[in-house]
């Protein structure tokens, strides 16, 4: 078996804890293949480009936050690799292994006992005219905002080629069910389960109190044409690209014909994550008395 580990290297514990897993793998007899910043650290592993890592193993291990699993997911979707994220914080979305679990499931993972869940992504296309100047895929989200925070900008809706409302608003935020607990839900989205087929519009402080979140079906093509007439709206992907819009650009935005490939973890599911995460149930304060 082989398998690839890419980290967050801003975080010291990170070489120390791939480092074990390396020399832990490789006395099984595991080909370990590194991303080249860990690799300079590390006695055990062959040293590769982040984005060659997908195309020599079987399985990815990305330790760090879920901003981390998301750069490496636009990778590995490309090659449909698995990926696991192990999350050397608290639990998050994506990265559901904590530190301590990462033992008892790479045993799991060597014995082929686990599972696979396909989270879909987002396919978002920039026009500029008739030119297309941009084409990404994001897992998370795609956002419109301003980069002066105190204008309000026109968005103008369309849905399957229907016009459905122009937001005057901060922003706008396209979220797939996997980034409906990301920057969609703080903006007021609904909480959406991952494996569902729809695509998610949240307007961000919208002037007319009246515009909702709206949650249509993902093969539906959802069209953003930028009308506002203020300079410096930004386009960013998955919270980690910006693009420069201009008036007239319009966004595009459907589902993608591929997914990122991610491995369950056995001993939580998502909405054990959810209420771990929100602290539904917890209570606040005592009230005296």
């Amino acid at each position: 078996m082989k398998i690839g580990i890419i980290g967050k290297t801003s975080i010291e514990k990170t070489f120390e804890l791939v480092s074990a897993l390396s020399k832990w793998l490789e006395d099984r007899g595991v080909e370990v293949y590194l991303d080249k910043p860990l690799a300079k650290r590390s006695p055990v592993g062959k040293a590769a480009p982040a984005e060659k890592i997908p195309t020599l193993v079987d399985v990815i291990l990305v330790f760090g936050g879920d901003g981390t699993f998301l750069g490496v997911a636009r990778l590995a979707s490309k090659h449909g690799t698995p990926i696991l994220g192990i999350n050397l914080g608290g639990l998050g979305f994506l990265t559901e292994i904590t530190i301590d679990e990462i033992h008892p499931m790479m045993e799991r993972i060597l014995a082929g006992d686990y599972e696979v869940e396909d989270r879909h992504m987002l396919l978002t296309t920039i026009r500029r005219g008739r030119k297309r100047i941009g084409r990404h895929e994001v897992l998370n989200d795609v956002v419109i905002s301003k980069q002066a925070v105190a204008r309000i900008i026109d968005l103008a809706i369309y849905i399957d080629g229907s016009h459905v409302t122009t937001y005057k608003a901060d922003g706008l935020i396209i979220s797939t069910p996997t980034g409906s607990t990301a920057y969609s839900l703080s903006a007021g989205g609904p909480i959406v389960h991952p494996t569902l087929p729809v695509t998610i519009l949240t307007p961000i402080c919208p002037h007319t109190l009246t515009n909702r979140p709206l949650v249509v079906a993902s093969d539906m093509k959802v069209e953003i044409a930028i009308t506002t007439q203020e300079p410096d709206t930004y386009l960013t992907l998955d919270g980690q690209i910006g693009i420069q819009l201009n008036t007239g650009d319009v966004v595009e935005a459907v589902q993608s014909g591929t997914s990122v490939k991610l491995i369950k973890s056995p001993y939580r599911d998502f909405f054990t994550i959810l209420k771990t995460k929100l602290m539904w149930g917890e209570r606040y304060g005592k009230v005296n008395g």
